[in-house]
């Protein structure tokens, strides 16, 4: 039988009925009282996950250079369905293919041309938990 992996250690453990997935905060804060490093469960960190790859273009990342979304990419296109529909499959095909721990139920793309941007209802849930979760992204243009 194999050992599990450093990786596996630490972002799925066993609970009494169901993974528990967790991660490291992004700004590596220390606890004031353990002096580890903190971490962030479940939910909410599949939910960073998903926002950090939405909000990642491709070649940000050393050494991982397919990671990413590219929607900034469709935030300077003309506000339109045809827009809106390329989003949505980018964002389907980004969690498809990089967080496993994601399943997709529905993606909204919301367009707000005053606002020169979209706002995005993600609709999903964690293969180990049945709860569907909610997210609202929004895609705004800064420029």
């Amino acid at each position: 039988m194999t050992a599990p992996s450093v990786a596996d250690r630490y972002s799925a453990q066993k609970s009494k009925d169901q993974f528990l997935y967790s991660d490291f905060l992004t700004n590596f804060n220390a606890h004031p009282d353990s002096k580890q490093l903190m971490t962030i469960k479940n939910e909410a960190a599949v939910t960073r996950s998903i926002r950090n790859l939405l909000s990642t273009n491709k070649y940000e990342r050393l050494f991982q250079p397919t990671i990413g979304s590219n929607l900034n990419h469709f935030l300077f296109e003309d506000i339109s369905a045809f827009t809106s529909t390329a989003i949505k499959s980018a964002i389907i095909q980004t969690i498809e293919n990089y967080e496993p721990r994601a399943k997709i139920i529905d993606v909204i793309v919301s367009p707000y041309p005053d606002d020169n941007g979209y706002v995005v209802t993600l609709l999903f849930y964690i293969t180990t938990i049945a709860n569907p979760i909610t997210v609202n992204i929004p895609l705004i243009r800064v420029r």
